[in-house]
């Protein structure tokens, strides 16, 4: 693979990540309002929509890291740090969907705290497949390493305890009850609805 390809895999990635979450943007603003206008079965369609979409996002972060450790540091992370961008602490978070998301998410925490239970199965492949993001977006920079050194926002932290802490906030906004904690990504079952 030469480096202009791994720069194209790598933008190209980013950029399919980028339109997965803003549909799920839309997707979880249709699941607040079928749960606000008591839809329930609207609002489980909307869930399991948003958690196909998290799996969709983590497919196309592994293959922003489909090229060597060699090839990221020699022109990838370059490309993130000045003078090729305006930042010394160039990050994701920067997005302004990811801004939007943040938004959304704290906004619709309450209805996670009182979800009826006929949506526990949705909610649970949901909070499952936000999991499997969590661990393809830390295997990515694990392989390009990430745990061994700081991001380009904190270089203080490695990278993936960063994203650790990340997960864990983000889990409190989508799992405010902690019942999903520690269910296992790949062992939800319709039974458990």
């Amino acid at each position: 693979m030469t480096n202009v390809e791994a720069m194209e895999i790598w933008k190209k990635s980013h950029w399919t990540f980028s339109v997965y979450i803003q549909c799920l943007i839309i997707c979880l603003r249709r699941f607040q309002m079928e749960v606000e206008v008591g839809n329930i079965d609207g609002a489980g369609i909307e869930l399991e929509t948003a958690a196909e979409l998290l799996l969709a996002s983590a497919a196309a972060m592994e293959l922003a890291g489909s090229f060597n450790r060699q090839m990221f540091e020699d022109k990838i992370r370059p490309m993130m740090m000045p003078p090729n961008v305006q930042a010394d602490d160039f990050s994701g978070l920067m997005h302004w969907d990811h801004t939007y998301l943040m938004t959304m998410l704290k906004k619709i925490q309450p209805l996670y705290k009182a979800l009826p239970a006929s949506l526990q199965f949705q909610h649970s492949k949901f909070v499952s497949a936000y999991k499997v993001v969590c661990a393809s977006h830390k295997a990515v920079c694990q392989k390009f390493g990430g745990g061994e050194a700081g991001s380009l926002r904190a270089p203080q932290h490695t990278a993936v305890d960063m994203l650790d802490k990340f997960q864990q906030n983000r889990l409190r906004l989508i799992d405010p009850n902690g019942q999903l904690a520690s269910v296992c990504p790949f062992h939800v079952s319709k039974s458990s609805k």
